[in-house]
C-alpha cells in the first residue's frame, strides 16, 4: 500500500513537472520575435546541441564551451539570428565552466521566470528571435554590476573586433 502511494505521488509530480514545462515553453513562444522559424527551420539551420539549448531552453555541460576561455575583444552574438548580446569588456571568470558577463547589451536580451528547478531563477533569451541564453544571478562582480549572466557557450558567437 506505501509503494503504491509512493508510486501515485511521483507520478502526479512528474506530471506537474511536465505542464509546468508546457505552460513555460507555451508561454515564450505567446511572444510574437521578430526572428520567426518553424521547428524545422530551426533544425536544419542549428546543430543538434544549439537546437536543444537555444529552442528547448536545455543547458550544455559546464567547461565545455571554447568561449568560457575566450577573452579577445569583440562582441557575442545570438548564434541563431546575429543580435549582438555581450560586449567582451563586460565578460569575466566566474569559475562556473560558463560563459559570465556582468551587463547585457540593453534591448536586446529578454528576462522571463523560470521555476524548472523548483525556485524562481531569472531566465534570459535573445530579444530578436527568443533563443534561449542561460540565466542571470546576483552573484557577479560587486565592483560593476552585481550580475552574472550564466551564458551556454553554444548559444553565442563570437565576432571579433576589427583591427
Amino acid at each position: 500500500m506505501k509503494i503504491h502511494r509512493f508510486l501515485v505521488i511521483i507520478t502526479l509530480i512528474l506530471c506537474f513537472n511536465s505542464n509546468s514545462s508546457a505552460q513555460k515553453q507555451s508561454d515564450k513562444t505567446s511572444k510574437v520575435y521578430k526572428v520567426t522559424k518553424s521547428v524545422k527551420d530551426w533544425q536544419s539551420q542549428l546543430s543538434e546541441k544549439e537546437f536543444y539549448v537555444l529552442r528547448q531552453a536545455g543547458t550544455e555541460r559546464p567547461f565545455t564551451s571554447p568561449l568560457n576561455k575566450n577573452y579577445n575583444n569583440g562582441i557575442y552574438a545570438c548564434k541563431a539570428c546575429e543580435t549582438p548580446l555581450f560586449k567582451s569588456e563586460h565578460k569575466f571568470d566566474s569559475g562556473t565552466g560558463w560563459p559570465s558577463f556582468d551587463r547585457e547589451i540593453e534591448g536586446n536580451v529578454d528576462f522571463s521566470t523560470d521555476h524548472d528547478l523548483g525556485y524562481a531563477r531569472t531566465e534570459e533569451h535573445c530579444a530578436t528571435c527568443g533563443g534561449h541564453l542561460g540565466h542571470v544571478f546576483n552573484d557577479g562582480p560587486r565592483k560593476t554590476t552585481g550580475k552574472r549572466h550564466c551564458i551556454n557557450g553554444v548559444s553565442l558567437k563570437f565576432i571579433p573586433a576589427k583591427k
